[in-house]
């Protein structure tokens, strides 16, 4: 018997019917929408985050970012999708409500205030967090940043951590992009190596493994 969740960003499933059970929990809700930011920073830090509206009420952030130093990483959306001076000139937190500085299941926050990330041994953080604050069309045009140490979540004893959670400077940013949706995206992150934003999860960021194999003909 196959076990299928209710949403799975993974193209790959092990049967046919895990699609088709994916699909029709899907089928006849409305687009939400969906967004997309490839984030990139000083040296090897590259990734990929995907938002997609569950709900009104509930936004999917999922990604991967390889490249960081073992530990924490303070996670944000920023106000403005300028990345004229890299990330300096991303702007504050989205802050529409004007509040102070919190983690993510705090009434008191940005709604850009996404927590944490923890990148493993290897430097690679992958993640899923699910927000009951941030919507994807408010965020689009904006970016996305990583920052260098952890966010104290407005817990702190130092000044900047009600401003900005005390994590340090700006690693690396991107700026989120409209996308497509669940099951709706075939388009590749590189067209040399056949992996698709959907696939783009559990594959490393360059090397061995990177490329979507094709089985050999039969002649």
């Amino acid at each position: 018997m196959c076990r299928c969740s209710q949403l799975e960003f993974a193209v790959q499933m092990t049967c046919e019917s895990c699609a088709d059970a994916v699909r029709a929990s899907l089928e006849g809700k409305p687009d939400l929408g969906a967004a997309v930011a490839m984030v990139a920073g000083a040296g090897s830090i590259q990734g990929v985050v995907r938002f997609l509206q569950l709900s009104e009420n509930h936004c999917l952030i999922d990604g991967t970012i390889d490249g960081l130093e073992p530990g924490n990483h303070g996670l944000h959306v920023h106000t403005l999708g300028d990345l004229t001076q890299d990330c300096k000139s991303c702007g504050e937190h989205y802050n529409p409500f004007g509040k102070q500085h919190g983690g993510p299941g705090d009434s008191e926050r940005h709604v850009g205030d996404l927590g944490n990330i923890v990148a493993g041994p290897d430097g690679r953080a992958s993640f899923r967090l699910e927000d009951d604050q941030l919507k994807v069309w408010d965020v689009i045009g904006r970016s996305l940043v990583v920052d260098a140490g952890e966010d104290d979540l407005g817990r702190g004893a130092h000044p900047l951590s009600k401003q900005t959670g005390n994590s340090g400077e700006r690693l690396a940013c991107g700026i989120i992009a409209r996308s497509a949706g669940l099951f709706q995206n075939p388009k590749k992150i590189c067209a040399c190596d056949g992996v698709t934003l959907w696939e783009e999860r559990d594959l490393p960021i360059a090397g061995k493994g990177r490329s979507k194999e094709t089985p050999s003909a039969n002649l």
